[in-house]
């Protein structure tokens, strides 16, 4: 069997290009004990890779020159030598990803369930970004209702699904993002109270200001930078800051110095908690449950940009960072 892979070529000095990636072939032996080989229907690109393809240590491996690329995958078993998964079953894999075909290990896949969800919305909201946003929210902003929750890329995979996980808790919400289209998404489909596109405003700090102008209980951070120092100034008393992601720094050839006004965490008594998605996958079950309930009631939905193509997987990376996807970003191969 052979797969198409995509290589990392070099790391990236800045921002990725085109040129950090390369298509090539590779020759796979037969599954063994507990594995399976699966043919690829869909896998994910995320905002995370791009810290994976420094060299560097963190919680997750550098990727390695010349080495194939990983992440999450929907899969098909061409072969099982795993008692619980048989020819033809469709699979969930947090690696495997970036192939055409994988061999991954049977006890770290899970069933794909279609009659509640897309194989698709495994690599969303069934899958890491949703149980992100849902033990984030739930067990590190611990929000009350009443309170108000500003989340920063507010209509991405993780951002959409905070905004209506507030909502559900009888939170006001703040949203903000890079187009007006995705404002009005915010705003028209996710009925947050207030959005703004940050391109357009005169600062971060002052569109804090003038959407919560009694302050915000709760931060969700994906981006860092200018709206970490915004949220800090702008928190009440005991607020939470939940640290999912720093967007806004990971292209930085140098990281820019931390928030100059970090003192603000002493005096409003803050609780400021960074957080992984696996540091919560016991609570993958019990999300999962009420997820199908939350859909299927209409209270809570998604978007999915499919990108068409195994070759065109750089591409939805790199998208990323432009913020072509509304919602979670996928490759449909």
């Amino acid at each position: 069997m052979k797969s198409k892979a995509f290589i990392l070529r070099s790391r990236p000095d800045g921002e990725p290009q085109k040129e950090n990636f390369e298509i090539q072939n590779l020759e796979l032996g037969e599954p063994k004990r507990k594995q399976l080989l699966i043919e690829t229907v869909c896998f994910t690109v995320d905002p995370y890779m791009r810290g994976r393809m420094n060299k560097s240590k963190s919680y997750a491996a550098s990727f390695e020159i010349g080495k194939p690329l990983d992440g999450g995958v929907v899969g098909k078993v061409l072969k099982s030598e795993h008692p619980n998964f048989k020819e033809g079953d469709l699979v969930a894999s947090e690696s495997g990803g970036w192939r055409t075909h994988a061999l991954v290990e049977g006890d770290q896949c899970r069933r794909v369930d279609t009659d509640n969800f897309e194989p698709s919305d495994y690599l969303g909201a069934a899958g890491m970004p949703g149980i992100t946003a849902y033990a984030g929210l739930f067990y590190v902003g611990r929000p009350v209702a009443g309170e108000t929750v500003m989340v920063s890329a507010a209509s991405g995979a993780v951002g959409s699904l905070v905004c209506q996980f507030a909502k559900l808790s009888g939170c006001r919400v703040i949203g903000s993002a890079g187009s007006d289209k995705k404002v009005t998404y915010l705003k028209d489909k996710l009925g947050v109270e207030a959005a703004f596109n940050y391109k357009k405003v005169d600062s971060v700090d002052k569109a804090f200001a003038d959407h919560a102008p009694d302050g915000i209980d709760i931060y969700w951070d994906n981006v860092g930078g200018e709206f970490l120092q915004a949220a800090l100034s702008h928190m009440n008393v005991r607020g939470r800051i939940a640290s999912c992601g720093m967007i806004s720094t990971y292209n930085e050839k140098t990281l820019s110095p931390g928030p100059s006004n970090l003192v603000q965490v002493i005096g409003k008594r803050l609780r400021m908690e960074g957080f992984l998605s696996f540091d919560h996958f016991d609570k993958y079950p019990e999300y999962l449950s009420k997820l199908a309930r939350w859909k299927k009631s209409g209270l809570v939905s998604w978007e999915t940009t499919r990108v068409k193509g195994f070759e065109s997987g750089a591409d939805a990376f790199l998208g990323l960072f432009s913020g072509e996807n509304l919602g979670k970003m996928v490759v449909e191969v």
